[in-house]
């Protein structure tokens, strides 16, 4: 099958529900033409103008994301600043963006699903449930392999995320037994983790007042950055969303940007 655009979009319906997004939220599709045939995806973490250029070079059609190109209506279109200079590129070269963000976060097998998984979780369970819906919502909490000491945890989180920036907040020697993740900016949640007994949370996106929380409730924080919380999640969502395409019979390939960059760096 040679998939187009509407296929694409129809089968994301299927697997991450527009539904579950935050009220806030703009996931779905960014810029093209539903008619527009698929023949190789390009995915990367944010729509930047430089992803959209490796998604050209690469002779993509559709660049996939995970945050949305556009939050909020646009009264107007700069081609000189964003989003309007991606909208503005996108369509010259033809190339269509879609988005899942919150409702990827939310879904079964999503972003943290993954982060779950990836840090070994046993006995998983929704943080924050959506409305009526099983199994899916904000976050993820379970039980670590066995009592880790803060410390232990805060190697393996730098080795899963992939990154040496992260900060802590608590005892070193500190033994984790329940941990919740959220990927990207989780802060607001802490209150909800220490009340499902989390020892320890790992977000992204921790504010001071956040940390001060954290602290006065005796619970840990890890802060991986909304970046590497995200990044490696999304990546393997799109080597399971290219086995399932191709399982399915579509004429679509997939390649990942290996070149984006944490726009933060220290």
């Amino acid at each position: 099958m040679k998939p187009t655009l509407k296929d694409f979009l129809g089968f994301l319906e299927t697997i991450a529900p527009a539904r579950l997004a935050e009220p806030w939220d703009n996931p779905g599709l960014q810029v093209g033409s539903l008619s527009q045939e698929i023949r190789k995806v390009f995915t990367s973490l944010d729509p930047t103008l430089n992803a959209l250029t490796s998604a050209t070079e690469a002779n993509a059609q559709l660049l996939f994301t995970h945050h949305p190109l556009i939050f909020k209506p646009l009264s107007r279109l700069d081609i000189n600043s964003f989003p309007g200079d991606v909208v503005a590129e996108a369509a010259k070269r033809e190339v269509s963006i879609v988005a899942a963000h919150t409702n990827l976060d939310a879904t079964r097998g999503g972003i943290n699903d993954i982060l779950a998984d990836l840090m070994g979780l046993r006995n998983v369970e929704v943080l924050k449930n959506a409305d009526e819906m099983n199994g899916v919502g904000l976050g993820r909490i379970g039980y670590l392999q066995g009592p880790t000491a803060l410390s232990a945890v805060a190697r393996d989180v730098k080795k899963v995320l992939g990154t040496q920036n992260i900060k802590v907040v608590g005892q070193r020697d500190a033994l984790i037994h329940r941990l919740a993740v959220v990927g990207g900016s989780g802060g607001s949640l802490v209150t909800l983790a220490y009340e499902k007994r989390a020892d320890l949370l790992l977000t992204g996106d921790v504010g001071h007042h956040v940390a001060l929380e954290a602290k006065s409730l005796g619970m840990a924080l890890i802060d991986g950055g909304h970046f590497h919380t995200e990044k490696i999640a999304f990546r393997v969502f799109v080597k399971n969303l290219n086995k399932i395409l191709k399982a399915k019979g579509w004429e679509v390939t997939f390649e990942i940007d290996k070149n984006e960059t944490d726009p933060i760096w220290s």
